[in-house]
Order: structure tokens, then sequence, then C-alpha cells
């Protein structure tokens, strides 16, 4: 049988659930990390089962305490509405239905006084196991299991042949690399899990290519920095 004791046993967490719990509050950590610092609102787009039976399941404050940073075995989950007061931070929720998602989805709109700063749709898929699908306006596909880069380019011949060599330079293996635009010739992410972790040195060479515009390493389980 190919499966970890982990897979089997679930994740060590603050229950009842490791879909709707688990998977809640490291779906909303990551999409924080990637919608970075400074937010003052959070808007929490419950599709399928997410918002069925959420309430029940601690879905909202799992959601909620994700944003702030905690993980799934952090017992103030319990109390994660009394954080997010103390935070000065506001959180909705409401119901969305997405096309072609799992029953366990969200879409997280951040703002800063009124202003959208990003959107991050995201799945928990068993286990306390998540996948970022969307960011913005772009397809995706982040485990957060590994370290992994984020990276906003214009959509131009050898640019990811460019990322690639810094990376080979710096003796990082890529695990997977997904590239996704909105229009040919427009602006490109392209989403790359590694191996082993990103020094910011990386990074800064990375941001040094012709046609890269922003580069923001997310290290396994969403701690994060960016240039």
């Amino acid at each position: 049988m190919d499966k970890s004791i982990f897979e089997v046993l679930g994740p060590v967490m603050i229950g009842p659930s490791s879909s709707h719990t688990a998977g809640a509050a490291r779906i909303a950590n990551i999409a924080a990390h990637i919608a970075g610092k400074g937010f003052n609102r959070v808007v929490f787009g419950l599709h399928g089962s997410f918002y069925e039976t959420g309430r029940g399941h601690g879905t909202h404050k799992a959601l909620a305490a994700g944003v702030l940073g905690f993980g799934p075995s952090d017992e103030r989950i319990r109390d994660a509405f009394h954080y997010v007061e103390l935070a000065g931070l506001q959180v909705e929720f409401r119901h969305v239905q997405l096309e072609n998602v799992h029953e366990n989805t969200v879409c997280i709109e951040f703002y800063r006084d009124g202003q959208k700063l990003c959107e991050v749709t995201g799945s928990s898929i068993g286990g306390g196991n998540v996948e970022i699908t969307r960011i913005d306006s772009f397809d995706v596909k982040i485990s957060g299991a590994n370290p992994t880069l984020l990276i906003r380019q214009n959509d131009k011949k050898g640019v990811v042949s460019d990322i690639a060599a810094v990376l080979a330079d710096n003796d990082i293996n890529i695990g997977t690399m997904t590239l996704s635009r909105t229009a040919r010739g427009g602006v490109a992410t392209t989403i790359i899990e590694t191996d082993s972790v990103i020094g910011e040195g990386v990074a800064e060479s990375l941001m040094g290519l012709e046609n890269v515009l922003s580069v923001r390493i997310l290290d396994a389980e969403g701690a994060d920095s960016d240039v």
C-alpha cells in the first residue's frame, strides 16, 4: 500500500474535520502570504460543502485563523474571531457558486482600506491537503507542501528558460512548473515548486532578469518573502 501514515491518520490539527478545518486553515494561511501584508478586510466566498456544512465543522473559524497566520494545529483556532477582533481585521463570509472546482473550495478576497489587493481561490482536497487553483485572473496549482516561487513576468520568449537557468546555477531542482497567462504577449505567472529551500539571493537574481516583474517565495506551509 503506497500511502504515508500521515495520509491514513490525517494531520495534527484542531478538529473536527481534516478537510473542513485543517484544510481551510491551510488554504487561508497560504492565501494570506500570497496577498502580502497590510490587508484589513477579508471576504471569504464559500462554495459547495464549505458553505453547506462549514459552520458545524468550524470552517469559518479555521479560515479566519488561517489569514491571521495560525496553522491547523494552533489551539487559537477555537477563539479565532476573538483574535480577528484584536487584530482589527474585518472578515465577511458569503455563499458563492463556482464552476469546475472541488466541493470544498473558498475564494478569498483581500482588501486594504477599500482597495482590493488580491483574490485567491483554493480547495481542500482531503486529509488536510490543499491546492491553490487561482490567483487573481491566473490559473495556478500550488500545494503549499514545498518551497514555491511565484513569478510574474512579461510573456516574452526566453523568460522561462532564463528563470530555469538561475535556479540551476543555484543548485535548485524544479519539482513542478506551471505557467499561466491571460493573453499572448501580456503578463504571465510562473509557479515553481522546488525540492530545496529558496534563498533570498535567488529571488534577487530572478528580479535582475529582463521582463521579470515580481518574485515571491512561499516556504513550505506558507511562510513567505518577496522582492
